[in-house]
């Protein structure tokens, strides 16, 4: 798939990551094809890097990848003694302490987190295989757009391990907590139709009009305005935090501070 900005002189340009800025929409590209965006350390702290240079003009966030598949999921070479070059193999950090290995997770996570900002939508073209760190990089993401031919797992669990990288929340989120569960210890491929049908996706096209399809929702996510969209995203995700009561009154809060900025009354 040929990338939306590819003309662009990208931001950031390292580590199987590339970011490219049009205006109020940016692209993440994973770019190692060859070893189907298999994920590592490095190429994490590209994605958290990435989040930190977006300009403030950015709306829209498109994360994507060249290939066939989106990603496969964590480098198996992490698993080796020898690990990647310059870092601590995961064999090292099970035997360091407590505290550092935290630390070492959560840093990992970020590159899973900021994608939720209230500030941006979010949104994952996904083709192919996206397994285990892959789909938990799509749930990252506020929407997903899918080709027909995705196929999503999460292999975790199969491999005496838990899905650690944001991916739980989301999915239960999404799916529901019975099928989540099934999802993760069967780690079963989750095709389009029922990605859809579940509403793990909001839409699934033919891989060769994905970018397209793409293209089409960040248009009409830039429609309405700033300000209302982040106002609509956060009464959104916190909806299922707040009971009935508290999400009428957040609501009413919310209204009342588009009610002022449209009056020319905001602060």
């Amino acid at each position: 798939m040929a990338s939306p900005a590819q003309d662009l002189g990208p931001a950031l340009d390292k580590d199987g990551v590339r970011l490219t800025v049009d205006d109020a929409i940016a692209t993440v590209t994973l770019t190692n094809p060859a070893k189907r965006n298999a994920q590592s350390p490095a190429l994490w702290r590209a994605l958290t890097e990435a989040g930190r240079l977006l300009p403030g003009s950015v709306r829209v966030v498109v994360l994507r990848a060249e290939g066939k598949s989106f990603s496969a999921g964590l480098d198996r070479q992490a698993f080796t003694p020898e690990g990647f070059d310059g870092e601590p193999s995961f064999l090292d950090l099970a035997r360091g302490g407590d505290a550092e290995l935290d630390a070492t997770i959560a840093e990992y996570q970020e590159a899973f987190t900021w994608w939720r900002r209230s500030d941006i939508v979010s949104v994952a073209a996904v083709q192919g295989h996206a397994i285990g760190a892959g789909f938990q990089l799509a749930l990252a993401c506020d929407l997903r757009v899918v080709a027909d031919d995705v196929q999503f797992a999460m292999r975790e669990t199969s491999l005496g391990l838990v899905p650690d990288l944001t991916g739980t929340h989301p999915l239960v989120r999404l799916v529901g907590y019975a099928r989540a569960l099934e999802i993760c210890l069967t780690g079963r491929f989750v095709t389009a139709d029922e990605a859809v049908s579940t509403g793990l996706a909001n839409l699934a096209v033919p891989p060769a009009q994905l970018d397209d399809a793409v293209r089409d929702l960040a248009a009409a996510l830039l429609g309405a305005p700033r300000d209302a969209v982040i106002e609509t995203k956060a009464l959104l995700r916190g909806a299922l935090e707040r009971d009935y009561e508290a999400q009428r009154a957040a609501e009413r809060a919310a209204q009342a501070r588009r009610l002022r900025d449209l009056a020319g009354l905001g602060e």
